[in-house]
This record gives structure tokens, C-alpha cells and sequence, in this order.
């Protein structure tokens, strides 16, 4: 196994108070929470208030990590904020988390690889922290899909939710810590999951607004077609560039989607069930956010503990697609 660089020093999450079931979604377009279930394996998720901005969240879930790794904001030196649905298109949502946060030492950005973006932003941070230009980076993936959905669209609205995960990455101080990434996009298929308007290129307008292409769309079939195949593969680049099998990993942490993608991503890498975490069922798709939420709740629940092996893997809009062994 590799020598990690980095290790994951701290967690946190953050999640809106305000829980929207598949009963209360059944009044708004046409759909039961049999057939949601059946389809998702989703039951609710949570939906931010107008107070509950990303800044906001991430600030919770933020200070959270801190605790726990024993650092203050001003020791930040680095904020990656991972996520599809800023608070506003300029400046970036880590900037105003910075902020927020108080992070004063800290340069931010955004990054955008949609539900891929935690893994995405965890190994920028390895390779700052690995060339010296960084040491203790704030992680965040953190989503308000809520805001772009439409909810008279049936195949989106059911699968989308809210929330904030966050984590601190350092230097490795021994044999704790990531072990191998593994990262891959194809902009070909950009229009299977998309918004088509409300950049630079199709601007928000009275327009877009009306004929919904402000809104998040979905080609579903295709996307989970191209979501096992993505993911199953990261799973084997991951685990063999760490030089490890299925019978290696203690705990499989995948992207949130839905719980078809989930097992059929299990299957291909041979991991039964009962080593995959899976909490889609309450939180829906929170995209970015989706694998450090879960990573907190496991983390604090016990589920992942000292010397275990956890396997981290996701598949997002892009498409972008990634996988990451790490060693607790």
C-alpha cells in the first residue's frame, strides 16, 4: 500500500432542519412514495431555508471539522469549496465562507465537478499540500439543489436535496491517510445532466426562467447507464493503484444517487452490502455534499474506525468521476 501524503484530520456536517418526504412530494407532481422508493430508494431529504445559505452551512459544518482536528480558522490556509450550486456566480461561495469562517489566512476558491467534487477537491488539496504551497486545507462539499430544481419536473425533483459536509486535510504523520486517487471526466456527455441556462452563455433572463432552462434536466436512463459503468470502474483504478481487492475494504462510502447505482457499484466491486454505507434514503442525491456527510456520520457513529480502510467513490455532471482508498 502507498505512503500516504495526506491524511483526513477532522469532519463536519451540516444539514437544513426542513425535511421534505415523498408524501409531500406526491402533492406537488405526480408521483407516490411507492414509486420514488421503488426507483430511489429514497424516502426524504432535506431542504434549506432562504437563511440557510451555503456560507452559512459550511460555516457550521466547518467549525466542526476544526474541533476536531484542533485547529482555529486563522490556521486555514487553503478553502476548496466543491459544489454545483453556489450562493451567487461571483465571488465564489469560499470566499464568502472565508468570511464567515473568519479564515483570514486563507486563500478560496470554488471548485466544480458536481457530485464528484469532494474527491476532485481532497486531491487538489494532496497535490498543494504535497508541492509545499499548502498545510491545513478546509475541504467542503456542499450543495442547495433545492434552488435549481423544478418541481413540476418529476425525474429530478424526487432525487435532489440540501446540505453541507466538510473536512480538514494535512500532512500524513504516518500510515494514516489517502492512499491512492483516481480522477477522470468526459464533456461529451455534458447534455445528459445539465442547466442549461443561467451562465454567461445563456443568461438568466424572463426567458430561461419560463421555458425551465434555468432548471436542472436529466436524461435518467443514460446517466445511471453511465454512472455503474464510471463508478465501478473507479472502484477497480482506486483499489488498484493501492494495490488492494474488495476483501481489503472495511467500509465503501459511494455517491448518494440512488440505491440502484449504489448496489450495482457494490456488486461489480465485490463488497456485500453490509461493508457500503448508504443514507440516500434520508438525505436524497446532495451531490458534492453527498460523501463527506456520509463520512461525518459514519466517523461519529463509530462505524469507521482506527486502522480501517474506506473507499470513497463518486460520479457526477460533466460527466466527472472519481474514486479514493483512504486509510483511517
Amino acid at each position: 500500500m502507498n505512503k500516504p501524503i495526506v491524511e483526513i484530520a477532522g469532519t463536519g456536517r451540516y444539514t437544513p432542519e426542513r425535511i421534505l418526504t415523498n408524501e409531500d412530494l406526491s402533492k406537488m407532481v405526480t408521483t407516490s412514495d411507492e414509486w420514488i422508493t421503488e426507483r430511489t430508494g429514497i424516502k426524504e431529504r432535506r431542504i434549506s431555508s432562504d437563511t440557510e445559505t451555503l456560507a452559512y452551512m459550511g460555516r457550521i459544518a466547518a467549525e466542526q471539522a476544526l474541533e476536531e482536528a484542533g485547529l482555529a480558522a486563522d490556521q486555514i490556509d487553503t478553502i476548496l469549496f466543491a459544489t454545483a450550486s453556489p450562493d451567487r456566480l461571483l465571488p465564489s461561495t469560499a470566499c464568502d465562507l472565508q468570511a464567515a469562517l473568519g479564515a483570514e489566512n486563507a486563500a478560496a476558491m470554488d471548485i466544480g465537478a458536481a457530485c464528484s467534487g469532494f474527491i476532485f477537491a481532497v486531491t487538489v488539496a494532496e497535490g498543494m499540500i504535497s508541492s509545499g504551497k499548502a498545510k491545513n486545507v478546509l475541504v467542503i462539499g456542499g450543495e442547495r439543489l433545492s434552488r435549481i430544481v423544478d418541481y413540476e419536473d418529476r425525474s429530478t425533483c424526487i432525487l435532489f436535496g440540501d446540505g453541507v459536509g466538510a473536512a480538514i486535510v494535512r500532512p500524513a504523520t504516518g500510515d494514516r491517510g489517502v492512499v491512492s486517487t483516481y480522477l477522470k471526466s468526459d464533456g461529451r456527455l455534458a447534455e445528459l445532466l445539465w442547466r442549461p441556462a443561467g451562465g454567461s452563455s445563456i443568461p438568466a433572463s424572463a426567458e430561461s426562467v419560463e421555458d425551465k432552462s434555468i432548471y436542472m434536466q436529466m436524461a435518467g436512463p443514460e446517466v445511471f447507464k453511465h454512472a455503474v459503468k464510471s463508478m465501478t470502474d473507479a472502484c477497480d483504478r482506486a483499489m488498484e493503484m493501492a494495490g488492494l481487492t474488495g476483501d481489503d475494504i472495511d467500509v465503501m462510502i459511494p455517491h448518494q444517487a440512488n440505491v440502484r447505482i449504489i448496489k450495482a457499484t457494490a456488486k461489480h466491486a465485490g463488497m456485500p452490502m453490509e461493508k457500503v454505507v448508504v443514507n440516500v434514503d434520508r438525505f436524497g442525491n446532495t451531490s458534492a455534499a453527498s460523501i463527506p456527510i456520509a463520512l461525518d456520520e459514519q466517523i461519529r457513529a463509530g462505524t469507521i474506525k482506527k486502522g480501517d480502510t474506506v473507499l470513497l467513490v463518486a460520479f457526477g455532471a460533466g460527466f466527472t468521476w472519481g474514486s479514493m482508498v483512504v486509510k483511517w
